[in-house]
Parts: C-alpha cells; sequence; structure tokens
C-alpha cells in the first residue's frame, strides 16, 4: 500500500473542500464556508492493478457542523454466532453460523433539507434541499479499525467516517441552525462505479468491487456459513438437509440502487414521532456545543428474512439448499436462486424444502412457520416477467427486503425509493 503523494493529495483534499466540507478537529467549530482538512488515506490495488479514486478521511467538524459516517452494525464485524450467546442475541433461527469476509456497498447523495415533518402520513415529502454531500464512496462494511467512531448501535460497534459538513452549502453557505431545528436527512446507495472514492477497501475487496462494477451490484455479500445446530435439538436436522453441504461459502450480489429519505433518528428519543406508526421522530437536529454524527447503517439480516415485514427472523436454509458443490467446498450465488419460486421453495434436486428451527424464532413479526418453505410477501405483488411489476422468483424476493436495509442512526427507517425494476 501506498500513501498518497503530491497531486493524488491536492486532488482529495480539492474534493473534499468542494463536496463534502470536512474540517479539523476543532472543538469551537468551523465557520461556514471555512477552508477543508482531512487526512488522506492508503490507495490499494488489486493484484491486477485495479484501483478507485483516493479519499481523504474527514475529521471532527466540531460544534454546529455534522460528521457523516458508516457502519454494517457489530454484526458485520462479527457475524452471527450460533448458538446465539443469549436469547437476545441475533441469529438464523435454522442454525447457521454466519460471518461476513466482505461486505461492500458504494454512498452518495447524502441530503439535509428543511421541515422533516412536512406530512404525517409518509416520510417522502420535506421542505427545501439545503445541503448535499457528493461521493461517491466506496466502503467495506466488514472492517473495523481503531480510528473509527464508536457506533450508533453500542456494544463493539464501529462506524468509518466518510464525509462532513459545516455549511448548508445548497442554501447560501448559511450555518446550520443549533435551537432545535431538525432536517431531513437522506443518502443513496448506488451500483458500484470506478468514479468511487476508497474509503478503505483492502487489495482482495478492490478485486470484488471490480466485479461489482462488472456485474452492476450496488451491495455485495461475500462470506461463509456453517450449519452448528444440535442434531439433538428437534427439527433441527431433516432428510433433506443431510444432503446439504455443511459450509457454504456465498456470494450475493444485489443490483438494487436505492434511495433513503427523510429518515427517522434514534437519537431524536424521547421525543414522540409526528405519526404513531413511526417509530422515532424524524431528522436530524444539529449541537451548539459539539458536532452531530449522521450514521448511514445498513442491516445485514435483511437479505435472509423469510417475509417482507421489518425484523423477520433470518434463515440461510434456502441458500444451503441451491448451494453448488465444487470438490470439498459449496458455493451460492444470489443467480442460483433465480427461476426458484419463493412461495414453493426448491432445492437443487427439485425437491421441496421445509421450514426447520434449531433455537425458537422470535415471533413479535409474525407467527412461528410450519411446513413447506413459503416466503411471505405480504401483498407485495407477484409477476411472471416484468421485474417492475412484482416479484418474479426468489431472487427478487432477496432483493426487494435487502433494499430496505439503509438506516439512519442505527435503526432508523427511511422512507425507501428503488432506483431498479421492483415493485414498490
Amino acid at each position: 500500500m501506498n500513501l498518497l503523494h503530491g497531486d493524488a493529495v491536492v486532488r482529495a483534499s480539492l474534493i473534499l473542500t468542494l463536496l463534502t466540507g470536512c474540517s479539523a478537529s476543532d472543538s469551537h467549530g468551523q465557520a461556514p464556508g471555512a477552508a477543508i482538512e482531512c487526512v488522506p488515506a492508503a490507495t490499494p490495488t488489486s493484484a491486477t492493478g485495479y484501483a478507485l479514486q483516493p479519499f481523504c478521511a474527514p475529521k471532527d467538524p466540531g460544534k454546529g457542523n455534522v460528521w457523516f459516517a458508516a457502519s454494517g452494525e457489530v454484526l458485520a464485524l462479527t457475524g452471527y454466532a450460533f448458538p446465539p450467546a443469549s436469547d437476545a442475541d441475533a441469529a438464523f433461527v435454522d442454525g447457521w453460523e454466519v460471518h461476513f469476509d466482505r461486505l461492500l456497498t458504494t454512498i452518495d447523495a447524502i441530503t439535509l433539507s428543511e421541515n422533516p415533518d412536512q406530512q404525517k402520513g409518509t416520510q417522502l415529502g420535506t421542505g427545501k434541499l439545503v445541503a448535499r454531500v457528493n461521493g461517491p464512496w466506496a466502503v467495506d462494511l466488514s472492517r473495523s479499525d481503531a480510528s473509527y467512531l464508536m457506533g450508533k448501535g453500542g456494544g463493539n460497534e464501529l462506524a468509518v467516517p466518510i464525509a462532513a459538513l459545516n455549511n448548508q452549502n445548497q442554501n447560501g453557505g448559511n450555518a446550520f441552525a443549533t435551537d432545535g431545528t431538525r432536517y431531513a436527512f437522506g443518502f443513496d446507495l448506488i451500483t458500484a462505479n470506478d468514479s468511487a472514492q476508497n474509503v478503505n477497501l483492502d487489495a482482495d475487496a478492490l478485486a470484488d468491487y471490480e466485479e461489482m462494477t462488472q456485474n452492476g451490484c450496488a451491495v455485495l455479500y461475500v462470506g461463509s456459513a456453517s450449519f452448528k445446530g444440535d442434531p439433538e435439538v428437534d427439527g433441527c436436522v431433516t432428510e433433506a438437509s443431510r444432503a446439504w453441504p455443511k459450509t457454504v461459502n456465498f456470494r450475493l450480489c444485489f443490483k438494487s440502487p436505492a434511495s433513503y429519505l427523510n429518515c427517522q433518528n434514534p437519537d431524536n428519543d424521547p421525543a414522540e414521532p409526528i405519526s404513531g406508526s413511526e417509530d422515532h421522530q424524524r431528522g436530524i437536529a444539529f449541537l451548539s456545543n459539539s458536532s452531530v454524527i449522521a450514521q448511514v447503517t445498513v442491516h445485514t439480516d435483511h437479505p435472509f428474512w423469510d417475509s417482507v415485514l421489518h425484523g423477520s427472523p433470518a434463515h440461510f436454509d434456502q441458500y444451503a439448499a441451491r448451494a453448488i458443490r465444487a470438490g470439498d467446498s459449496a458455493l451460492v450465488t444470489l443467480e442460483d436462486t433465480q427461476g426458484v419460486d419463493y412461495t414453493a421453495y426448491t432445492d437443487t434436486r427439485g425437491e421441496p424444502v421445509e421450514w426447520r428451527y434449531c433455537i425458537e424464532p422470535p415471533t413479535d413479526v409474525h407467527p412461528k412457520l410450519a411446513g413447506a418453505m413459503r416466503f411471505d410477501p405480504h401483498g407485495v405483488p407477484a409477476s411472471d416477467n416484468d421485474a417492475a411489476e412484482g416479484l418474479r422468483d426468489y431472487a427478487d424476493f432477496a432483493t426487494y427486503n435487502q433494499s430496505t436495509q439503509g438506516h439512519l442512526n442505527s435503526d432508523g427507517l427511511c422512507y425507501v425509493k428503488r432506483n431498479y425494476a421492483s415493485p414498490n
């Protein structure tokens, strides 16, 4: 790895000066429009020489300003253990231990707008745009570093800083209000592209990112799952599952660019949300005595849900049942689930797959499922061949769930605008 030198440093600093407003670590804050200071990051290349654009890591912009970060929560770093250490820990209910080697995505178009409460019944409407930060930023959410911020979800979660702002750059360069005024927050996850700044991708991640650009992926999961369920638990091992590989590598490419708009913010608690159907008050309120952190959070469990209801239990059997063996290893991709009926799921032999449980699933979202595996779309329409009209197969179903994984500050829900062919 080589540090940026000469023109690369100037270019990286200029990019952030014009676009992000990141500033020196200054407890007194930066005056609106002040010059930006950032720390040039290493710019690795892949084994084939592929590289992205240089990145300059923003420092704390100080009071009255905002620091943007990104996190896949602690589960992107540690994976999902099985059995879980406690009943409260997230786990795959069918007995799989899942770990991520890489969780790659590209963040862009972070926006702040006036009046997040403009429309009570929907998060879609806001007031005028007052600030915008353009990346794009290529991020590996499975990586951690001592220089990262503490994540909003608690525990050992870390969040990598990607940008900062010290003025309303779409509203005359005005300072942000620090009187309790809230600004609507939004961001995009976009298709991987060569113009992205390399926030923290190493050589191996760059090789995967180059593949993402070629295949049109917005999010790429790379990792492995190992079956750790106890065969003594009733129903934990079925006849069908005995034939499946016990360890499955996965490469799940989701071609699902999306905008996440007017997000709810847990940092506003205990303030009451404008709508009783929402969990948290919307938007970001700036602070007069420090910077405020706005964390783009990507939840890792969404592509594994058994229904489209938010927070449904996670399963891996549907991927294991479609894995392709190659010698002593097995691999599954999202493409291996294309053409598979999500309402009557089958394995590679065309045999029905049944729901199984190695621990009792949570039932706060829906009752425990039984019998043949059927993924419940809960009213999301189906289609034979038009992805814009409905879900065609399991790959579409998983992508529909995955596309809802963007949040603010851990679990603040956003309005999801899918920027690919999909039912809304």
